[in-house]
C-alpha cells in the first residue's frame, strides 16, 4: 500500500516549485490559481524569495500547500498514482486534505494563509518559544514538562519520531524544562528559531479565530482515509474535518504515531510530496524498511 505525506512548516526555500512550474503546466496552474486565491503573486514569492518574506508565517504556509498541490498534481497526471492513505504534518495535513478531495485548493490556501496570521498573533513576540528534545522517551518528556511548569505552559508539541520531541510554551518554562531534559538524559536539547509557541494551549485563541474561518469552508467527502494530526487515526468522515483542524492548532502533532499507524494498516510506501525532505528522515527512523520517496523537483521526478 502507499501513503501520500506533506511537508509542513521548515520545509519552504527560495525556488521552490520553480522548475516544476516552468516544466509542466499543472504545476503552473496550481501557483496561477494560488496567486488568483490570494490576492497576490505567491509565485514569485516561492520562486525567488526574499527569504526573509517567505519565513513570515502567513506566507509560508500558502507557499508550502501551493507547493505541495503543485507536485502532487505533476505526479498523478505523468505517474497516475493513487494513494491508500495519506497524511500531513500539520499545515501539510492542508495539502492531504486537497488530495483526498474534502478541501477545495483554494479554500485550503485561503485558509492557511489566515490560519498563519492567528497562530503568529495568538503569543506576543518574546513571550512563547518551542525546543528539540533529542534522545527522550516521549513518557519521560511528558514527565519533565508537568514537573517543571510552574503554572506557566511547556507541553511537547510533536512527537515526530523516536527520541525526537518538539516542546512549546512560555520561554522560561521550556528553558527549564530543557535543563531537567538534560538532567534526565537527553542527548541535545535545542532552542528552534521559530517565531511562536505552535501546537500548546497558547495557540487556542489562534483556534478559535480560525474556527470562524472553517466555518464557512466547504468540506466535501474525503476519497481516501486521513491520518489526522490530533487522533493518529484514519478519518474518513468529512463533518469531523473542521473539528480536527481547530483541535490541531493546540494539540501535539502525533507524527511518528501516525506513520505507526500506516504501516499497521499495510502501507509499506511513503511517498513525500512538496519541498524538503524532512518527512522522509523521520519516517526512515519511524517505518524502517519502508520505501521511500520525495517528489518535489524535476529531477525527484525523473528519478521517480
Amino acid at each position: 500500500m502507499t501513503a501520500f505525506v506533506f511537508p509542513g512548516q521548515g520545509s519552504q526555500y527560495a525556488g521552490m516549485g520553480k522548475d516544476l512550474a516552468e516544466n509542466f503546466p499543472q504545476a503552473r496552474h496550481a501557483f496561477e490559481e494560488a496567486n488568483d486565491a490570494l490576492g497576490m503573486d505567491l509565485a514569485k514569492l516561492c520562486f525567488d524569495g526574499p527569504e526573509e518574506d517567505l519565513k513570515l508565517t502567513a506566507n509560508t504556509q500558502p507557499a508550502i500547500v501551493t507547493t505541495s498541490i503543485a507536485a502532487l498534481r505533476v505526479m498523478q497526471e505523468e505517474a497516475g498514482l493513487v494513494a491508500d492513505y495519506v497524511a500531513g504534518h500539520s499545515l501539510g495535513e492542508y495539502a492531504a486534505l486537497v488530495c483526498a478531495g474534502a478541501l477545495s485548493f483554494e479554500d485550503a490556501v485561503r485558509t492557511v494563509r489566515q490560519r498563519g496570521n492567528f497562530m503568529q498573533d495568538a503569543v506576543p513576540v518574546g513571550v512563547g518559544t518551542m525546543a528539540a528534545i533529542i534522545g527522550l522517551d516521549a513518557q519521560v518528556v511528558d514527565e519533565v514538562c508537568d514537573e517543571v511548569a510552574q503554572q506557566e505552559v511547556v507541553a511537547p508539541a510533536n512527537y515526530n519520531s523516536p527520541g525526537q520531541i518538539v516542546i512549546a510554551g512560555h520561554i522560561a518554562a521550556v528553558e527549564r524544562a530543557m535543563a531537567l531534559a538534560k538532567e534526565r538524559g537527553a542527548k541535545r536539547a535545542l532552542p528552534l528559531p521559530v517565531s511562536a509557541p505552535f501546537h500548546c494551549r497558547l495557540m487556542e485563541p489562534a483556534a478559535r479565530q480560525l474556527e470562524a474561518v472553517l466555518g464557512e469552508v466547504s468540506v466535501s467527502d474525503l476519497t481516501c482515509p486521513v491520518i489526522s494530526n490530533v487522533e493518529a487515526i484514519p478519518n474518513r468522515k468529512a463533518d469531523a474535518v473542521r473539528d480536527l483542524l481547530v483541535k490541531q492548532v493546540y494539540s501535539p502533532v502525533r507524527w511518528e504515531e501516525s506513520v505507526r499507524t500506516m504501516t499497521a494498516q499495510g502501507v509499506d510506501r511513503f511517498i513525500e510530496i512538496g519541498p524538503g525532505k524532512v518527512l522522509s528522515g523521520l519516517i526512515k527512523r519511524i517505518a524502517r524498511g519502508s520505501k521511500i520517496q520525495n517528489i518535489g523537483t524535476v529531477d525527484d521526478l525523473k528519478s521517480f
